[in-house]
């Protein structure tokens, strides 16, 4: 278990002074200036050595993506853009590192901005968050009124100026290129890669594109070292990370604990148990509503990172969202809003994910209500797997992906619904 002493957001549930004072009396804003002076290429370095991995979702190696920004610049600018739209279902650890913690992220971001040659960066914020905006820009403004951005930004001789915009409330602008696409005023439409952002991303420019809490995390690392970051979590998911969980615990919280700890001892230690203990747990989403579920069983030995779940589960960590629900549910009903919410969502630049979202939603109503016919389940899959990776983006995977776990796991559960209604016996559950 994560002792406290080892916590890099110590005030994520906001007991205390969420100020720049309060940041600095707890020992943010400490010698930013030396953290600078290490030099581009030394922080690079050191953040692939404590082998970060993005924490918005994909889990790709943070220090790896900063050394794709060009060293020399051809005379365009580079831009660090950070994503703050957290629209994922189930997902609320940045909102919370916003709110109460700002000055961890905006100490991140003149790092991070730095060492990819950046002077400018935006942060990205969801359409939802209004009060969160508000506490950040109310940072923003201290750290200005404070020489801690602007002109020569912490007294590193490096000038430095961070932007906050405010989305209007689409999903798929948490995508990184709908994200860009958005901040320059267009529709939130995700482009083709290549050119990847690094090369051509804001504005046609070199940028970069990280979660709230990759960035958040950077000055601490910076202190404390590689090593010490690297030593939390089994090789290749070293680091703390802020789990968010939601649904049928005792106690739903954020929290940040460790990477690689076990499910059990997450919810026995912070959640207070499954309600009604856990002989009661149906099924765990363990990364926020994209990653499939996994049957409760399998759950309670579960290790929580992005290779176990991925490659043992058949799902993954995600944004450490961890959805849990017991046995009330109706999991056919659970996915079946899933997938309406991901139609909704759907831009309707892809085919694929335009047709396909729709349609998966439409069979997925009539399995709720058991009005299908038994070979309609294996049809279904086999349209997850033509909207699955054929897309621009990784919507059409996030749509298809529930809908897989689902018939993996809970097939049993469609089909005697099914069979029910044949005979005339409709479920209770299912004539809600």
């Amino acid at each position: 278990m994560l002792q406290d002493k080892d916590r890099i957001f110590t005030n994520i549930y906001g007991m205390h002074d969420r100020t720049l004072a309060g940041a600095k009396a707890r020992g943010h804003w400490d010698g930013t200036k030396d953290l600078i002076g290490l030099g581009r290429d030394k922080i690079v370095e050191i953040m692939k050595a404590s082998g970060l991995r993005g924490r918005g979702g994909a889990g790709f190696p943070t220090g790896l993506k900063w050394s794709f920004m060009p060293k020399e610049s051809d005379g365009r600018p580079s831009y660090l853009v950070i994503n703050a739209d957290e629209s994922e279902p189930g997902t609320c650890k940045d909102r919370e590192i916003m709110r109460n913690d700002p000055h961890t992220l905006i100490e991140g971001a003149l790092i991070a901005s730095f060492a990819m040659g950046a002077h400018v960066s935006y942060i990205y914020i969801r359409g939802e968050y209004i009060r969160e905006r508000e506490a950040l820009q109310a940072a923003i403004d201290e750290a200005y009124d404070a020489g801690l951005l602007g002109k020569n930004a912490a007294g590193s001789g490096f000038d430095f100026d961070l932007y906050l915009h405010h989305g209007a409330g689409a999903y798929i602008c948490g995508e990184e290129t709908a994200l860009i696409e958005s901040l320059e005023g267009k529709k939130g439409m995700p482009r083709m890669k290549p050119p990847f952002p690094a090369g051509a991303g804001l504005y046609g420019c070199p940028s970069t594109v990280n979660n709230v809490e990759s960035i958040a995390v950077v000055p601490t690392i910076l202190r404390r070292g590689a090593d010490w970051f690297a030593g939390f979590g089994r090789p290749n998911n070293a680091g703390t990370k802020l789990f968010a969980i939601s649904g049928h615990v005792n106690n739903p919280c954020v929290v940040e604990e460790a990477m690689s700890i076990s499910f059990e001892e997450l919810i026995e230690k912070h959640c207070g148990g499954i309600r009604g203990g856990w002989d009661n747990l149906l099924a765990v989403i363990p990364g926020g509503s994209s990653v499939p579920c996994v049957r409760g069983e399998n759950m309670r030995d579960a290790i929580m990172d992005f290779d176990y779940l991925r490659n043992d589960l058949q799902s993954g960590l995600g944004t450490a969202a961890v959805i849990v629900m017991d046995k009330s549910t109706d999991i056919v009903k659970a996915i079946w809003r899933l997938s309406k919410f991901y139609k909704h969502e759907s831009c309707g630049q892809c085919t694929p994910c335009r047709e396909g979202t729709g349609w998966m939603m439409r069979v997925m109503d009539r399995l709720v209500r058991g009005e299908a016919e038994l070979e309609e389940i294996d049809m279904l899959f086999q349209v997850t797997k033509q909207v699955e990776g054929h897309t621009i983006c990784a919507l059409g995977d996030a749509a298809a992906w529930p809908i897989q776990g689902l018939i993996r796991n809970f097939r049993d559960e469609i089909e005697d619904r099914i069979k029910s209604q044949k005979a005339g016996r409709v479920s209770a559950v299912a004539a809600e």
